[in-house]
């Protein structure tokens, strides 16, 4: 009885893939492939199997019959092993041997830190070009002997592996052209480094959420550490200064960055950050994953001149010198008050004066109000009339008949007159005020 339970302990792929793809979760069967159970498979009758099998999270640890495999997966070209319990190379081997078309294998979250890989194993990984392996806390020997026996492998993800450092490889993989290695501990430029010996042919390198401190080097020996990379993503990194960002420009293709959340910019708004960093890094085309227009460039480069234009010689970034000798030296911007316009005006009721400051955007409705209350006037009504002071003699004054019409297009001024007179008669004599 205990070795009948310790039995359906055992969860195989085979078992998996019986349970999960049988005809009764397919009832039309739209989409899929029908085949046979082979002779002595233990599922029944046949399967509905689709080429992209997803089998995640289903307790898997060991293979299954290696002639079942062959005979369900021939047609399958991705598997998703994520979150299971696969932890000998082996095992995983079995599976992937006997999927002769399979281009894409997720093994994230399955426990591979203690197992080692023989190069004789890794070699049915050949056919793999695009690889998962986040949260495994795979070695980086079995890591370089997967890369050196898949030769058209692509793209690889290491994430969330617990790497401090990097184990070069012996023989570069040429093949790879994304590494995602987000969410572990690398601090030194010299372990990022090894990834452009091992992979020269990296388009895209994703470093976020690792503490990478600096980006070194000179020019000539970036030119040809990373001489195919056309995108960087740095954000929540620890880089600290402006050098490390402008040693992005030696990588020659280079046309995309990402870098939010490093302490360099902690100091500057949103906007001052992005004009600073597009103005340093005149190749890019996208910045943040927003693109980078003509316009917004050219904005940036200005702004970055009148950001320095006041340091001192010395404390003035080379990029300044560059852009100053592209644009001139630029004149300060006109600071810009966008506050409410006010004018001091006299208001005249009877003999009553008051100074009172108007806001010019309001309408002669809004002015009416504000008086009536000022003056503590009847709500039955009262008459504006709008005295220009200077010109008086000649127009005599203006009735503000219109209620919707803003102040501001009488060209009132500070100095003016506006003068009340309550449509009841005698009801604003000094006596009452």
């Amino acid at each position: 009885m205990d070795s009948s339970s310790d039995e359906e302990e055992v969860r195989t792929f085979i078992h998996a893939i019986g349970e999960k793809y049988n005809p009764e979760n397919f009832p039309y069967g739209q989409g899929v492939v029908v085949l046979p159970s082979p002779p002595g498979s233990p599922i029944k009758d046949r399967l509905f199997l689709p080429s992209i099998l997803v089998l995640n999270d289903c307790g898997i640890s060991k293979a299954g019959d290696e002639s079942d495999i062959a005979a369900f997966c021939a047609h399958v070209i991705e598997l998703d092993l994520s979150h299971n319990q696969l932890n000998d190379w082996g095992e995983i081997g079995s599976i992937v041997s006997n999927i002769p078309h399979l281009d894409f294998l997720n093994l994230s979250m399955n426990p591979l830190s203690g197992m080692q890989l023989e190069p004789s194993m890794a070699e049915v990984f050949s056919r793999v070009r695009r690889l998962i392996l986040i949260n495994t806390h795979i070695s980086w020997d079995n890591v370089n002997t997967l890369t050196h026996h898949t030769p058209e492998l692509e793209e690889l993800f290491l994430c969330l592996n617990g790497y401090n450092t990097v184990s070069e490889s012996q023989t570069p993989c040429p093949s790879l052209r994304l590494l995602q290695i987000t969410e572990n501990q690398l601090e030194e430029w010299a372990e990022v480094r090894k990834f452009g010996l091992m992979y020269p042919r990296l388009g895209t390198l994703v470093l976020a959420n690792n503490s990478v401190n600096s980006v070194e080097d000179s020019q000539e020996y970036l030119q040809h550490l990373f001489p195919n990379l056309r995108n960087i993503n740095l954000n929540n990194s620890a880089l600290t200064k402006w050098e490390d960002i402008e040693r992005l420009n030696f990588f020659p293709k280079l046309e995309e960055v990402k870098a939010k959340g490093i302490p360099l910019l902690e100091p500057y708004s949103t906007q001052e950050r992005r004009s600073l960093l597009l103005a340093r890094l005149p190749s890019i085309v996208m910045l943040n994953g927003s693109v980078v227009s003509n316009g917004e460039r050219e904005d940036a480069e200005r702004f970055f001149i009148r950001y320095y234009q006041d340091c001192t010689h010395q404390e003035l970034p080379e990029r300044y010198h560059i852009l100053v000798s592209k644009y001139g030296q630029l004149a300060p911007l006109a600071e810009v008050d966008l506050r409410p316009r006010c004018t001091m005006v006299d208001v005249r009721c009877g003999d009553r004066v008051e100074a009172v400051s108007l806001r010019l955007e309001q309408t002669v409705g809004d002015l009416k109000k504000q008086l009536r209350a000022l003056l503590q006037l009847p709500t039955n009504g009262i008459r504006l009339f709008y005295i220009d002071r200077e010109m008086s003699s000649v127009f005599g004054p203006e009735e503000l008949k219109c209620g919707s019409r803003a102040l501001h297009s009488y060209s009132i001024r500070d100095g003016d007159e506006i003068l009340v007179v309550p449509k009841v008669k005698n009801r604003c004599s000094s006596s009452d005020l």
